[in-house]
């Protein structure tokens, strides 16, 4: 049945405002969930701890752990996610899906540095697919206690032969830090030192042998004071220290981050 013009030219300016509206109240709950992540406290070192739980000395009062760990109590909490590439322990996930790895004539594309497959970023569909398995990790890293989540391997697009785009990388990238922050954490930024993550959505950076590459002022540029500094050479951690330690938290690692290994700070 055709309606009354009265009634349509009084529903119609609504149906043209509702869009509007609703873009608001989106852009409101985005601000405020970004609002809502706390920032690493100034004036405390960081522990890199991925390789397994260690003694948390009394100066550490930043912690980065892997997801599938607790954050150490009293510290703030970084929860380590590979969120770009495949971990070599967890085969028989990605073997469920198969249609998510990058492949190249059928076979993998692999980061042979570390044994790690690429994940198919190339289109929404995937994307959105990779955003279902990896979104809950991070909301486990929240529902165990952590503050913050560091999503590995932002550059993986650079070891992809050319079939990954940086601007597939960061569509993907987007949609991580929003699940972070509505799941209340803060997001890190790992690698591309050239980004400013912010415009993306990161809140912090996890620069990883920043001073080896003379990386650590570009991240400095973006974050301010939100950057935590990884070393694993020597020469590069007294480099690092020099510049950039009574401003920033800076530590010593060995490259397998054992418990026991090398922790040292400035």
């Amino acid at each position: 049945m055709r309606r009354p013009l009265l009634v349509v030219l009084r529903v119609l300016p609504v149906l043209l405002v509702l869009p509007v509206l609703l873009a608001l109240a989106s852009a409101a709950g985005s601000t405020g969930a970004r609002a809502a992540v706390r920032p690493f406290p100034a004036d405390a070192d960081v522990d890199y701890q991925l390789g397994g739980a260690a003694p948390v000395p009394a100066d550490v009062g930043i912690v980065v752990r892997d997801r599938r760990s607790r954050p150490a109590p009293g510290r703030y909490g970084v929860c380590y996610v590979n969120a770009f590439q495949t971990q070599p322990d967890e085969r028989a996930l990605w073997r469920r899906h198969p249609s998510l790895l990058l492949r190249r004539g059928g076979r993998p594309v692999v980061d042979e540095a570390w044994g790690e497959v690429l994940l198919d970023l190339r289109t929404p569909a995937t994307r959105a697919a990779l955003l279902r398995i990896v979104g809950p990790w991070l909301d486990g890293c929240a529902r165990r206690g952590f503050d913050a989540v560091e999503l590995d391997n932002l550059d993986s697009y650079t070891r992809s032969d050319g079939l990954l785009t940086r601007g597939q990388a960061l569509a993907y990238a987007r949609l991580l830090a929003a699940r972070g922050h509505a799941a209340g954490l803060a997001v890190a930024q790992k690698n591309l030192a050239d980004l400013d993550g912010r415009r993306v959505g990161f809140d912090l950076a996890v620069a990883e042998e920043c001073g080896r590459y003379a990386e650590c002022g570009e991240y400095v540029r973006h974050y301010g004071s939100q950057v935590l500094m990884v070393e694993y050479r020597r020469a590069d951690f007294d480099r690092t220290c020099a510049g950039w330690g009574a401003s920033h938290p800076v530590v010593l690692r060995d490259r397998g981050l054992t418990p026991d290994g090398v922790h040292a700070w400035c």
